[in-house]
């Protein structure tokens, strides 16, 4: 049996460890209310080193209700960019429709100007190209028929010139030369000539007063001038080449000194932007090699301004 001293000792040693395991408690309480206490301000998860962060999520949307306006969106840049105006609808040309103008070419071109030449707005021959001479004859045209001067061949001009002219022949729509011919020296009305006239830049074949063909012809420039006056073919020399300039001068038919009438390559090509040494140049190869088989050493010469 205990002594009275060793219950005191069992009793005092009990009471001990109540307090020590009521102290215990104590601590564990005060250590989760700490515990308790950071988890809730921290707000976070433990994040391995490393790892990209949280994206936070995204506020609901407020969802609108019926008695609610829906919040106002940007405008679309469709709907706000300014509208197009419409252009102005332009006004009918009281003359009616172009039908030619300026850079135009062809039959219609052709016929145009054969017409505007039977009433003498036009004085060269068809070309079917229509260029500032035919702007301008038709600009002739509407002036004198009290129309607005354009140059434009509408279709009130082109109405007004079929009133008053005649459909082209053949010979008015394609005539032998690109200039009217002239009329005829006196000295050609008589035999066999080859009449040139400087003025019309023309070479008509005549026998006898009559015209056989025609065709266009360009001459020397001031320095290297084709000569005036009465002459005769005393040689036709089918390829000759010029011994001076070392030219090429096919169907050659001479008439005073190295003057001739021949074909020129560069006459075809160039047209009146150039000029010869003095001979008399044809463009058309076949008009002049039917020529050349026509005159005869002896024919007549008459070059004339």
């Amino acid at each position: 049996m205990m002594d009275s001293t060793s219950r005191s000792t069992s009793r005092t040693g009990i009471r001990a460890t109540a307090r020590t395991a009521k102290r215990g408690r104590a601590g564990a309480a005060a250590v989760l209310a700490v515990l308790s206490v950071a988890a809730a301000t921290a707000g976070c998860k433990a994040q391995a080193t490393g790892s990209a962060p949280a994206t936070p999520s995204a506020p609901p949307r407020a969802t609108a209700t019926d008695d609610d306006k829906p919040a106002s969106r940007p405008p679309s840049p469709a709907a706000s960019s300014p509208k197009a105006t419409a252009s102005p609808t332009p006004k009918p040309d009281p003359q009616g429709t172009t039908l030619m103008a300026s850079g135009s070419e062809g039959k219609r071109v052709r016929e145009l100007q054969a017409r505007l030449r039977q009433i003498g707005h036009f004085d060269r021959s068809p070309t079917g190209y229509y260029g500032t001479v035919t702007v301008a004859a038709v600009q002739s045209f509407q002036g004198k028929r009290g129309l607005s001067r354009t140059g434009r061949a509408d279709t009130l001009t082109w109405q007004k010139l079929l009133g008053m002219t005649h459909e082209p022949t053949a010979a008015e729509l394609n005539p032998p030369t690109t200039r009217p011919v002239a009329k005829p020296d006196k000295r050609c009305m008589t035999g066999r000539v080859l009449c040139i006239s400087k003025n019309s830049r023309t070479l008509s074949w005549m026998i006898d007063g009559r015209v056989v063909s025609s065709m266009d012809v360009r001459f020397g420039s001031q320095y290297t001038p084709t000569r005036e006056g009465t002459f005769s073919v005393y040689w036709k020399s089918r390829h000759h080449v010029s011994t001076i300039y070392h030219t090429a001068m096919p169907y050659a038919m001479f008439f005073s000194g190295g003057q001739a009438v021949h074909y020129s390559a560069d006459f075809a090509a160039r047209g009146y932007n150039g000029a010869s040494h003095g001979c008399v140049n044809v463009r058309d190869e076949g008009k002049i090699a039917s020529l050349f088989a026509q005159v005869k050493n002896g024919d007549k010469v008459v070059v004339y301004g």
